[in-house]
């Protein structure tokens, strides 16, 4: 049985450039480094609810989905980024629309 089509979402990042962005500890080259992929619309929930301070359910609506979704995505998106940031790993945000 194959996983339900991925629903489009509105993502609305300012700062979208083509491809990847890499954060990475300084000091250490990209090439020794594990990678934690950060997905967009895991940013855009981020940057939503804890950057912007909107609700769950408002970052829903911005984003046409769920509130539900909204959760998954911010908790997903946080424990990426901790885990980079504890483990000294590049965390990489894919910003390419294509899936």
């Amino acid at each position: 049985m194959s996983p339900r089509p991925k629903k489009p979402r509105s993502c609305n990042c300012p700062h979208r450039l083509p491809g990847s962005t890499v954060l990475k500890p300084a000091g250490i080259p990209s090439k020794d480094l594990k990678k934690q992929i950060l997905e967009l619309d895991e940013l855009e929930a981020m940057r939503l609810c804890d950057g912007e301070g909107l609700s769950q359910t408002e970052a829903g609506s911005l984003m046409s989905v769920s509130r539900g979704t909204v959760q998954r995505l911010v908790t997903s998106g946080r424990k990426k980024t901790i885990q980079a940031i504890i483990h000294c790993h590049a965390l990489v945000i894919n910003v390419s629309d294509e899936d």
